[in-house]
């Protein structure tokens, strides 16, 4: 089984910064893609960063120039860097890796699966 398991989170004020880090376990999965979603109160779960195996990312609009997404394949590992934070950033943030997964124990093959951290809660106060 595959376990996304985020850490970072907390609280800053406006204009700070912030590193959140989310830990991919597990064996039988070929990871394509990273990303962090985020859910404000209230609000449906949007893309905020996205890497891809080869390091092609995407950012949504709000965050581009403030936010930066890396990855560590070697530790099947995403960070999501936060800078200038604003309070409209507060939320909870899950992250998520796609990609193929063979589980052992099943022996069932996913194509193009997505796994979800449980989320690490960032607040922003102004």
């Amino acid at each position: 089984q595959v376990q996304l398991v985020e850490s970072g989170g907390g609280s800053v004020q406006a204009g700070g910064s912030l590193k959140i880090s989310c830990a991919a376990t597990g064996s039988g999965f070929e990871i394509h893609a990273m990303g962090w979603y985020r859910q404000a109160p209230g609000k449906q779960r949007e893309l905020v960063a996205l890497i891809t195996s080869d390091d092609n990312t995407n950012y949504a609009d709000s965050v581009k120039g403030r936010f930066t997404i890396s990855r560590d394949n070697t530790k099947n590992t995403v960070y999501l860097q936060m800078i200038s934070l604003r309070p409209e950033d507060t939320a909870v943030y899950y992250c998520n890796a796609n990609g193929d997964y063979y589980s052992a124990s099943e022996g069932t093959f996913s194509r193009d699966i997505d796994f979800w951290g449980k989320g690490t809660l960032l607040t922003v106060s102004s």
